[in-house]
């Protein structure tokens, strides 16, 4: 059976990862998962829908070239788990914000490694430093 790597993939990935490692985030708003445009630098992002809602809708889009099967899963896992850990951190979602600034003095790294996910995020870490560039040069 092949996999397909949509939209509705994203959201199984999200949420597996929300039951392994998040069990203790609530969910407090629609949280909507998407692939989006391709881009070289950016790999995700955790936006809220329209603010003038009294709870508005999280929205995590996910770099468009990871769409492509050649792209490990765990880098897409490693992607969804960082902005997940600004969803529980209150970035982009009704949640209390816990830090002033979402990536400062290593808040992301921290709260990855205490939920045990140190082993996908280097992992990521080690395949976008040797593989990214190579990657985009022939598929931009």
């Amino acid at each position: 059976m092949e996999i397909i790597r949509d939209n509705n993939w994203l959201k199984f990935r999200l949420e597996t990862i929300w039951t392994k490692h998040f069990p203790d985030v609530a969910l407090k708003n629609n949280v909507f998962v998407r692939f989006g445009r391709k881009s070289k630098t950016r790999l995700g992002s955790i936006t809220l829908g329209r603010r003038n809602t009294e709870n508005p809708n999280t929205i995590i889009t996910i770099n468009g070239y990871f769409i492509d099967e050649s792209i490990p899963e765990f880098v897409v896992d490693a992607v969804l788990s960082h902005e997940l850990t600004h969803y529980a951190q209150g970035f982009c979602s009704p949640h209390e914000q816990a830090f002033r600034h979402p990536h400062r003095g290593g808040v992301v790294k921290n709260e990855m490694t205490g939920r045990g996910l140190d082993a996908i995020l280097k992992a990521e870490k080690k395949w976008i430093k040797e593989n990214w560039p190579n990657y985009i040069k022939k598929n931009s």
